[in-house]
């Protein structure tokens, strides 16, 4: 358990003890200040999926940590920062620019579900906001998972005049548009090209697939003016960015296509495929302060951090949801992501990097010793 545990440790972002000491959250604890044994009980909770009861038993027996249930609430609402700096850190890591320069605010939407553990376990929709490049939450919201106003929607976040949103298929729907630039805002959503009804300047219906089809080299990126209309019959002026994929990735997309039509026992569609050669975004950016390429290269940045978000939603079924406020939920999300970030280090460097599965203990240390 221990050896496990301190190789758990040399994965962890450079300086995350000096991240805890910062963010203050070690203030007010009695008895043990320790960062590690803090961190080190939080993940029981947040990587085992226990409840705070049964974490707070579980550290008490195995001498991590003598708190309460209610006291542990209290140090995981006080962690969100901590937790916060250490997900950016790693973040960095994986090479994602994180930065709070610009005078406009870029957020990434999205959602997902959580079941609460046990066979009368609660299910949940988390619908968050989280700001890039600086990947701070700004918005976090629950529902439930069936009836009116639960689904995924631009509808369901808060939202301000100026602001830049970068949102997945989920959202790619005419009155979810028609919404948010009601409040001034500018949207890029992906193309769900079923979903979604697109017009040309003359009010015709814009043919998709011959507009894609013309890019035949993959990193090519062209444009189209367009517009979409909701309910009210209210068109909301925009931008088709569109860039081809490669060979690689055309084949990895096709493989996916086929294996949900098998498992769902469905015919694909040729143009299903064909579109899947492509990323397809509508975008209300304004054209003079933003290239395709560069809404292009924003989407990017949404995708690299949604790598992440993949694997937090798969790890999301694992414990109880706090629902006693906003800061405890939103240290339990920072939390939820720090541990994917871990996975997904632990994963890549056991496959390409070290045949031993860690990092040698000589090269962490001589790291700290060039620092001081």
């Amino acid at each position: 358990m221990n050896e496990d545990w301190r190789l758990l440790l040399s994965f962890f972002p450079d300086g995350w003890e000096e991240f805890a000491t910062g963010s203050g959250v070690l203030k007010g604890l009695r008895k043990d200040k320790s960062p590690e044994n803090l961190l080190r009980t939080l993940l029981i909770h947040l990587g085992c999926g226990h409840s705070l009861r049964e974490t707070a038993v579980r550290a008490r027996e195995a001498g991590i940590a003598d708190l309460s249930d209610v006291a542990l609430l209290k140090r995981l609402r006080k962690s969100k920062d901590w937790l916060y700096a250490m997900c950016v850190a790693l973040f960095q890591e994986r090479g994602v620019a994180i930065s709070s320069a610009g005078n406009f605010q870029v957020r990434a939407f999205d959602a997902t579900l959580v079941k609460e553990p046990g066979q009368t376990g609660s299910l949940w929709r988390i619908h968050y906001s989280v700001s890039l490049p600086s990947l701070n939450c700004d918005f976090f919201k629950l529902t439930a998972t069936e009836g009116i106003g639960t689904g995924e929607s631009l509808a369901q976040f808060a939202i301000q005049a100026g602001d830049y949103i970068l949102a997945d298929r989920g959202y790619s729907t005419a009155n979810g548009i028609a919404y948010a630039t009601s409040h001034n805002a500018f949207v890029t959503v992906r193309v769900n090209t079923t979903a979604l009804p697109l017009k040309d300047a003359n009010g015709n219906t814009f043919d998709l697939l011959k507009a894609v089809k013309s890019i035949r080299r993959p990193g090519v990126s062209r444009a189209w003016k367009v517009k979409v209309s909701n309910q009210n019959n209210l068109p909301v002026m925009g931008r088709l960015c569109v860039v081809r994929k490669t060979v690689e990735a055309i084949k990895l997309a096709h493989k996916k296509i086929r294996r949900k039509a098998s498992k769902n026992g469905r015919e694909i569609k040729p143009e299903t495929l064909e579109y899947a050669k492509y990323i397809i975004l509508f975008t209300t950016f304004p054209e003079n302060e933003f290239s395709s390429s560069n809404v292009l290269e924003w989407y990017r940045i949404r995708w690299q951090v949604e790598l992440v978000f993949k694997r937090f939603k798969s790890l999301a079924q694992l414990g109880h949801l706090p629902k006693y406020g906003d800061e405890s939920a939103k240290a339990w999300l920072y939390g939820k992501l720090f541990v994917a970030l871990i996975v997904e280090k632990l994963i890549a460097h056991a496959c390409f990097i070290s045949p031993w599965g860690c990092f040698l203990e000589e090269r962490k240390t001589a790291k700290r010793l060039a620092r001081v």
